[in-house]
């Protein structure tokens, strides 16, 4: 659900703009950071013993079609308000350097190619979370965010499903347990709300300008909003000691995500106490670095055994 600031970004001509136009539209680090999760969760599948870089290329291209479609309808239904806020007037929709038709006719074709690709070579269940996920982004998050701050909630849905379309990708059919894809949801779920929270404090008069209803709070940047980031990031240690017991990965794994976890509390805790945006930083970057290192944690874990 996160975004990073456009503002900054120089507007190119030609080819080498149009590609940077695209990049913009598909949110290419974001983009590539939920699919990096759905490769991760794939190489954690139990049935998964054997890393094909030709799988990982096919699923990493299905993941980035469907993300990035997602991402162009994103920006398609907010071409308005993204127009109004700074770190999103560059956007090539919001700016009118890509017209509402080709970013729709982009991210008609980018969904069906890359259903079709995990469809085809993987499975119909990581075709069909991965629409499901586009549907839910595209559609329901997308105009929620104006109306009520669950869309928060909401949003955390498509921005784990990724975890459990990595999962139903390695399906094959016989002795096939979806416990591990849940509980990398569960993970990457609770995961989103300090971080979308961090961002939303940060960005919260770019966000109130465009009429978004991000925080918890109606009155914005509040103690109740980050208590909210204290008690998802404590759930987030129980919750992240779930793949040692149900066998995912191994001890040593089981110790860093609690490090992690307790490292994300620590800095939740710190802007609970000085309620500023400095520390509002904190946690989001925290939060940016936090997953990576869960993720591949649990996957050298499981390489080693």
């Amino acid at each position: 659900m996160s975004s990073q600031p456009e503002d900054k970004k120089q507007v190119k001509s030609g080819v080498m703009g149009k590609i940077e136009d695209y990049k913009q539209l598909i949110k290419f680090t974001l983009s590539f950071t939920v699919v990096f999760s759905s490769v991760i969760a794939y190489m954690l599948a139990p049935n998964v013993v054997e890393y094909d870089f030709a799988s990982i290329l096919l699923l990493l291209l299905g993941g980035m079609l469907v993300t990035g479609s997602a991402n162009a309808i994103n920006q398609i239904t907010e071409k308005d308000t993204d127009a109004v806020m700074k770190r999103t007037g560059n956007r090539p929709v919001a700016s009118g350097r890509m017209s509402v038709q080709e970013a729709t006719a982009f991210a008609f074709i980018a969904a069906i190619i890359g259903s079709l690709i995990l469809w085809l070579y993987f499975s119909w269940y990581a075709a069909g979370l991965a629409l499901l996920s586009l549907f839910i982004y595209g559609f329901v998050y997308t105009p929620l965010k104006k109306v009520n701050s669950i869309a928060v909630l909401v949003g955390a849905i498509p921005g784990a499903l990724p975890c459990l379309i990595g999962w139903a990708a390695a399906y094959d059919g016989e002795n096939f347990s979806w416990t591990g894809g849940w509980i990398l949801f569960a993970i990457q779920f609770l995961w989103q709300f300090p971080h979308f929270w961090a961002i939303a404090w940060v960005a919260h008069t770019d966000y109130s300008k465009a009429g978004f209803k991000l925080l918890p709070s109606q009155q914005g940047p509040t103690k109740f909003t980050a208590i909210q980031t204290v008690i998802y990031s404590l759930l987030m240690i129980p919750v992240g000691m779930l793949p040692f017991f149900f066998n995912m990965s191994g001890v040593v794994s089981m110790w860093i995500l609690v490090a992690a976890n307790l490292f994300m509390v620590i800095q939740c805790v710190r802007l609970y106490f000085n309620m500023d945006v400095k520390n509002a930083r904190r946690v989001m970057f925290s939060s940016y670095i936090y997953l990576p290192i869960v993720l591949l944690a649990l996957l050298a874990d499981k390489i080693a055994q």
